[in-house]
């Protein structure tokens, strides 16, 4: 019986990361969440509406990004560097919030007309990455969870990554010459002093879940 509990705890969690997978880096505006689910990932039903919430579907954990609780302090970006790189670097950092503290692509950023609004973004994990398409070489791969990363063996710092992603996520690091992205760690949600990034544990993710009217979130968004 023990056996059949845990079974099924497991295949819940996989489930639930695979149908978050279809909301990665998008925009939850407009879409139905359960309180229950609004609890987990502790945000408001204000804060979803007004398009400040993004999640991201991690191996370990659903990633809750909050635009109203990021204060600019660039923590997750020292964090990635530190953890991946031995160095502190907000420009290869494989989380953003440097680059929409001051001007955005999106028109926010200390220099626009929307300023004093910034938010940590970063890769989508596309089902069918332009990142990769683009790659004369074949560096970027999908690992056995599934994570798209940069073979460094492969790539020569090249940029065409940087150039197709229409988020400009990659980054070619000017010291290696080698290109990098994100490759889910989390690295970037630990010690966030505001709460602006969170990673939530599947199974309370799964269990958030299995309330009827969460599910209704997942229904209506395609695959990139």
């Amino acid at each position: 019986m023990a056996e059949t509990k845990d079974r099924k705890s497991f295949l819940d969690k996989d489930y639930t990361r695979r149908q978050f997978l279809k909301l990665s880096g998008k925009s939850l505006a407009g879409l139905a969440i359960s309180t229950s689910m609004l609890s987990v990932l502790g945000v408001t039903k204000e804060a979803v509406a007004e398009d400040k919430v993004r999640l991201w579907a991690f191996p370990q954990g659903l990633l809750v990004v909050n635009e109203d609780r990021c204060v600019g302090c660039q923590r997750c970006e020292i964090n990635c560097t530190l953890t991946n790189d031995g160095c502190c670097s907000s420009y290869i950092s494989r989380v953003k919030v440097t680059r929409n503290l001051y001007s955005s692509r999106n028109g926010h950023g200390l220099y626009t007309e929307d300023n004093w609004t910034y938010f940590p973004d970063t890769c989508r994990q596309c089902e069918n990455p332009a990142c990769g398409n683009a790659c004369p070489m074949g560096a970027i791969y999908a690992d056995e969870k599934g994570i798209r990363r940069v073979d460094e063996t492969k790539c020569i710092g090249c940029g065409a990554c940087v150039q197709a992603c229409p988020w400009h996520m990659p980054t070619v690091n000017p010291v290696t010459h080698k290109s990098s992205k994100c490759i889910m760690c989390g690295a970037c949600a630990e010690g966030c002093p505001s709460g602006a990034l969170s990673l939530i544990p599947w199974d309370k993710v799964a269990s958030a879940a299995q309330v009827k009217e969460a599910l209704s979130l997942i229904t209506s968004v395609p695959l990139l």
